[in-house]
């Protein structure tokens, strides 16, 4: 009796034994039927990175027919955004009978669900509606989609929505009456429903990175609780040249010089020959878009054909992103300095020839300086076209571009060593001049039309003032390197009245465009250049002021963070409305304490500045700063092995407490992710040579002989004056 006791004992235990490690295998699986390829995004990381099993199936329907009892399945899209998913009737009922826990997306119908069209967003971010992701991210936090589209429905709510919102991280007005479910759940079912692709969030390059982990991770976590993943990771298509707190090597100057210039090769900047029929072709006005997809395909210019202007902001599906074709004046300036300048410092004539061939087709080969710019008796006479690509670009002129062409030009003469475009460089100088009033300040832009109704003398008698340090910065700094060389005190008596016309009403008093951290970045350029030729100690100390103030917006990291004065003075500020999003130029931050640095506005020029006034002053601590801002800028370099078209180059977009590549996508010609050729990469590349070479602008440009060109044209520009 005894002995049957202890046997039925046994049998007992062994018995609960047993069950208890059914039950632990049965919650502790980590078995992921899916449909789609096992090289998409999501099914690489889960299977290489977080060890889940993942099956693989020819179609929905097999992927839940050998799926066990409650385990998960995915559904993904590998024809997104070309073909939806369809899925057989049979198959819901299959997940019903077997309690799957299941992910869909992008699919053609979904039972009770009242599905439209597929709908290419303009506007609309993904917006997190809820605290399905646990707070990571949060809700009303902002997720870009790169190539988004989804499919109109008639879900009322979601955990993520479809929204045109305002915001840098966060909806910061709210949702809008309209959205689109992009993420819910069926009712009373454990069935996940996405209204787009969500799966491709490496290659289609979604951001921020840490918030697409937490989606993916509280999705995961739904269909397959056993998993208990705590944190997503993946190396990104896009990276950093360095980590934030990475040791530099003692060449990461001369190796971003080489990066940054190779980008121009890599990313086709250079207009290919033959290449006229495409560019007229993508501006015809049926299409009038300004833009060619980026392809290895298209040939390598030599500068000879000119430079296009951008890499755009749009991203596809793919991640990839397309060039902007216009060829400006101001792109083609800088973007041949900073040929010049990487030619001088890796020793390369290539460069060198390349930076020639820029100018000359500009100057010499293109219209720009032709038609009513080259006709003496029109108003616009000596000035150059802003742009080529049709007449809206052609009857243009910003004089804070043209500037930049100048500076671009002179530097480059200096560094090849050639005199060919001293006399039309004269010629603009002293047309800016006939053009910028009796205060010093010229309008922001005067357009041809304006010239043939008024005549240049109209705009020299003016008694203009414009507070605008990003519109006039870069002429007075002009005119004041052209009194240097001339002698001509015109050139200095209207800039100086003007510089303390400005620093009277600095800072607060100013017109700011995308932000008031620029226009301190933009004044630092002509003070310097005010102290080279009037060292007086009034001058330093408004110099100094501004260094101060620029310094003031420095992170330990180094960069500059953006800021905003007040919405009364700004002209492109951050959208005021959900409405406003993306309906203009704009800002990348929503308010002040947003950390974003502004490589295309703000952090390139304060760049410059700071490296001009640190020759101009020999002062320590700006140097330090400058020191430190540079290998800011060497971090933050995109490293992007898959993307020619961006690897190497310096987006506009950098958010230096995530140290990812981010910010408000509002502004509408150039967004986040846009790679300016001259603005920025010009620039940026150019002032790390000068660097290397241990020489100002100022001092590169000194032996200038310009000034043999100056008696008679100022004749024939300013007769009588």
């Amino acid at each position: 009796m005894c002995s049957q006791n202890i046997n039925l004992k046994l049998s007992l235990c062994l018995f609960v034994f047993l069950s208890l490690g059914n039950i632990q295998c049965s919650t502790s699986n980590k078995t992921i039927h899916v449909f789609g390829s096992l090289e998409n995004d999501l099914t690489s990381i889960l299977t290489k990175v977080e060890r889940i099993d993942v099956k693989a199936y020819h179609s929905p329907m097999e992927a839940v027919e050998n799926a066990g009892q409650g385990e998960a399945v995915m559904i993904l899209s590998d024809e997104y955004p070309e073909k939806r998913v369809k899925l057989p009737n049979a198959f819901f009922s299959v997940v019903k009978e077997k309690e799957l826990r299941v992910y869909i997306e992008f699919p053609l119908a979904i039972p009770g669900i009242e599905l439209g069209e597929t709908v290419e967003a303009k506007y609309e971010r993904v917006v997190v509606n809820s605290s399905f992701f646990e707070n990571q991210p949060d809700s009303l936090h902002i997720l870009s989609v790169g190539g988004f589209n989804y499919i109109a429905s008639d879900v009322k709510s979601g955990y993520m929505v479809a929204a045109r919102v305002a915001g840098f991280d966060s909806a910061i007005f709210g949702l809008p009456q309209k959205t689109n479910s992009i993420l819910f759940e069926l009712p009373e079912q454990h069935i996940l429903i996405s209204t787009t692709n969500l799966s491709q969030f490496v290659s289609g390059r979604y951001a921020p990175q840490q918030s697409w982990g937490g989606v993916w991770k509280s999705i995961i976590n739904y269909i397959l609780p056993g998993a208990n993943i705590t944190k997503l990771t993946w190396e990104p298509d896009l990276k950093t040249g360095y980590t934030k707190n990475e040791k530099l090597p003692k060449s990461f100057q001369k190796q971003a010089v080489e990066k940054g210039i190779n980008w121009y090769l890599d990313s086709k900047m250079l207009v290919p020959d033959n290449f006229e029929g495409t560019i007229k072709e993508a501006f015809d006005i049926k299409k009038n878009s300004g833009w060619i997809s980026w392809n290895d395909t298209i040939p390598t210019g030599d500068g000879s054909n000119g430079v296009f202007e951008c890499i755009f902001s749009n991203i596809d599906e793919n991640g990839s992103q397309p060039i902007g074709i216009v060829r400006r004046a101001d792109c083609t300036g800088e973007s041949a300095m900073a040929f010049a300048c990487a030619g001088k410092t890796l020793g390369n004539p290539e460069y060198t020839d390349i930076a020639q061939k820029l100018i000359d087709y500009f100057l010499f080969e293109s219209p720009a300086t032709k038609k009513e710019y080259g006709d003496p008796s029109h108003g616009a006479y000596g000035l150059v076209a802003w742009g080529l690509e049709g007449y809206n670009w052609f009857k243009a002129n910003y004089g804070d571009d043209n500037a930049r062409l100048f500076m671009g030009v002179l530097a480059t003469a200096a560094l090849t060593d050639t005199d060919r475009w001293d006399e039309k460089i004269m010629r603009a100088l002293l047309a800016q001049l006939r053009t910028t009033g009796k205060n010093g300040f010229r309008l922001d832009r005067i357009d041809l039309p304006d010239f043939e109704r008024n005549g240049w003398r109209h705009y020299y008698d003016s008694e203009t003032i414009n507070l605008s340090p990003h519109m006039e910065a870069y002429l007075w700094a002009c005119m004041l390197w052209a009194y240097d060389k001339t002698g001509d005190s015109l050139f200095l008596e209207r800039t100086e009245k003007a510089i303390r016309l400005t620093m009277e009403n600095y800072p607060y008093g100013l017109r700011w465009m995308n932000g008031l951290a620029q226009e301190r970045a933009r004044m630092l350029l002509p003070l310097s250049w005010l102290v080279r030729v009037n060292d007086t100690p009034e001058n330093r100390e408004m110099l100094l002021k501004v260094v101060n103030d620029v310094i003031n917006l420095q992170d330990e990291c180094g960069a500059i963070r953006e800021e905003l004065g007040d919405i009364k003075n700004g002209v492109c500020p951050p959208p005021q409305s959900n409405e406003a999003y993306g309906t203009g130029e704009a800002s990348l931050i929503a308010q002040n304490g947003d950390k974003v640095s502004d490589l295309l506005y703000t952090t390139n020029f304060a760049f410059l500045g700071l490296h001009e006034a640190y020759y101009a002053t020999k002062d320590p601590t700006i140097k330090e700063a400058n020191d430190r801002l540079a290998e800011f800028l060497c971090r933050v370099q995109v490293d992007s092995e898959k993307h020619p078209e961006i690897d190497g180059g310096w987006m506009r977009a950098f958010d230096f407490e995530r140290f990812e590549h981010w910010g408000s996508n509002a502004d509408h010609g150039w967004g986040a992710w846009a790679i300016e050729s001259g603005w920025t990469q010009g620039w940026i590349v150019t002032i790390l040579s000068l660097r290397e070479e241990n020489i100002s602008i100022w001092d590169l440009t000194k032996d200038s002989k310009i000034n043999k060109h100056y008696k008679e044209l100022k004749k024939e520009m300013l007769p009588g004056i």
